[in-house]
């Protein structure tokens, strides 16, 4: 029987990918030592949280419960788009050295073989305990269950996750014009991710705009847990707005596309 196109397409990719968790595993104590490091991270991450509610019941209209899965869906997408695209981030190290121009002498696309070349699995410590975090958040919060509820829950972590994943192809794309300048771009992810974790009604309005409806990080976790709780919002944050989640997404790989195509045109090779 003969291969489907899209498997036959797709098998470059997962024979790269596979090569890239075996050499990770191989060296188990390494990887286990990364892994726990990563957990260190989202621990020290959800004891923020914890510290923050422990001195003040309710903050930016949300209690620890609310936080807590405000934290829970942030982190979630955060780390699962940190884990696919978040090596990205050594772009201009490549740029630097040349190694770019090896990517490009190759048959597959110069974003796809980036994805692909350095898929960190140590990143999922800080996965668990956001997922524990959201398992939690869930169990002792008052949520009134129904097939939409878990559409929703559903929908903001494909969404978010593909919005976080935007933002790191995004700022690639702006590293081919900005090879010494990593905080500004980081300013746009890491600083989206932290910014995704808090209430947004904790930021003044020009702040609360920008994460909104520049850098849509309020849809990854804010506003779904507006909606998954049926809690009130504001005239910035209405719950509703949770359901355009996957229009953000969108609109935002829009511009990360836009971002990556402006960038590869302007790289002209290691001798410039």
């Amino acid at each position: 029987m003969a291969e489907p196109a899209v498997a036959r397409h797709l098998r470059p990719y997962r024979v790269l990918l596979a090569s890239r968790v075996r050499a990770q595993l191989q060296y188990r104590t390494s990887f286990v030592t990364d892994v726990l490091g990563t957990v260190g991270v989202g621990l020290a991450e959800l004891a923020e949280v914890w510290v923050v509610f422990a001195n003040v019941p309710v903050l930016g209209g949300l209690d620890f419960t609310a936080a807590l899965l405000v934290f829970a869906l942030s982190n979630i997408g955060f780390s699962l788009a940190d884990l696919l695209v978040g090596h990205l981030d050594g772009l201009p190290t490549y740029i630097r050295s040349g190694q770019v121009d090896a990517f490009y002498v190759r048959p597959l696309p110069l974003l796809a073989q980036l994805m692909t070349s350095d898929i960190s699995l140590r990143r999922v410590g800080r996965l668990a305990v956001a997922v524990t975090a959201l398992v939690v958040a869930l169990t002792t919060a008052h949520v009134a269950w129904s097939a939409t509820t878990a559409v929703l829950i559903v929908l903001t972590v494909v969404s978010g996750t593909a919005i976080f994943a935007a933002l790191f192809t995004a700022a690639g794309g702006l590293q081919f014009f900005l090879v010494n300048g990593a905080e500004f771009t980081n300013a746009f992810t890491y600083g989206g991710a932290y910014a995704a974790q808090q209430s947004q009604r904790v930021f003044p309005g020009p702040l609360r705009i920008f994460w909104t409806f520049v850098v849509p990080t309020a849809f990854v976790a804010y506003l779904p847990a507006l909606a998954i709780l049926d809690l009130p919002g504001d005239a910035l944050g209405p719950p509703w707005l949770a359901w355009c989640t996957p229009v953000a997404a969108l609109l935002a790989w829009a511009m990360a596309g836009l971002c990556w195509r402006l960038g590869t045109r302007h790289y002209q090779g290691a001798g410039g």
